[in-house]
């Protein structure tokens, strides 16, 4: 099957954006769109029918790296996994702050994940628990 796609397969590059390293990236539920997170503090929002970005979400207050990112169901909310012990909840139709922080790992929120039918977000850290929200 992947050597059937193969020569379907087109690589676009979006690399003036970041300033730093990219450490997740996770589709939008519609599929046309990309979420990243990077060490330069910022998730960002891309759509992959023009390569461009359409949102930039950071926070003066926020100065730590992004371990992990993942959508909700709807595509609403962007979670985020920092390296300062918290998961933040962005707003996709608004990059202006942080809508839920999600605080509760003594430890690098090292990864995440929504369930399917978007009820819940698991987050994992460094402090080797599982914290579930829902």
């Amino acid at each position: 099957l992947a050597t059937n796609l193969l020569p379907r397969l087109h690589l676009h590059s979006l690399s003036q954006y970041h300033s730093s390293d990219i450490n997740s990236v996770a589709f939008f539920p519609e599929g046309y769109s990309v979420g990243t997170g990077s060490d330069d503090s910022s998730c960002r929002l891309f759509d992959t029918r023009c390569y461009g970005e359409v949102a930039n979400f950071a926070a003066d207050h926020i100065s730590c790296g992004i371990t992990s990112v993942g959508f909700s169901k709807s595509g609403r909310l962007l979670f985020a996994g920092y390296d300062d012990y918290v998961c933040h909840a962005w707003d996709t139709s608004s990059d202006q702050q942080p809508k839920y922080k999600l605080q509760s790992h003594e430890n690098r929120v090292s990864c995440l994940g929504v369930t399917p039918n978007g009820h819940a977000v698991c987050t994992g850290s460094w402090d080797t628990l599982l914290k579930i929200w829902a």
